[in-house]
């Protein structure tokens, strides 16, 4: 029972932030495939006996490396603060919501009439056009 829990949990998360997850492995696999990638730079350049862009290659296969490992522990990070940033905007909207339908209660019937009234010249009806 409890591998089926755990497998239920699995593909919720799976399913959850799938398009993360899909980032993060091409990100990882970008990073092989510039290893493999570098080991045939070795051998042209050793073929060719051009040793001195050697130091290029190692260079710039390894910032490939790290940024991807950096950005994929970013993005890993990054499914778990959602939650709090979703909650934060969610109770700002709600504060926002409580403060314009406060200010609506108090208006009278004209000044509602003027909220919803369209407010533009001619000039911009010309430009829209």
């Amino acid at each position: 029972m409890f591998k089926q829990i755990k497998s239920a949990l699995f593909w919720y998360y799976l399913y959850r932030f799938r398009k993360k997850v899909l980032i993060i492995a091409f990100l990882l696999l970008t990073a092989l495939f510039a290893n493999f990638i570098y080991a045939d730079v070795i051998e042209y350049l050793s073929l060719k006996n051009r040793l001195e862009y050697l130091e290029i290659a190692l260079l710039s296969k390894w910032i490939i490396i790290v940024f991807n490992i950096l950005f994929s522990i970013y993005l890993i990070l990054g499914m778990f603060k959602s939650k709090e940033g979703q909650k934060k905007q969610r109770e700002e909207l709600k504060e926002k919501e409580e403060i314009t339908s406060s200010l609506k209660e108090e208006l009278s019937s004209r000044e509602k009439e003027f909220l919803y009234k369209d407010l533009n010249s001619k000039a911009d009806k010309l430009v829209k056009r």
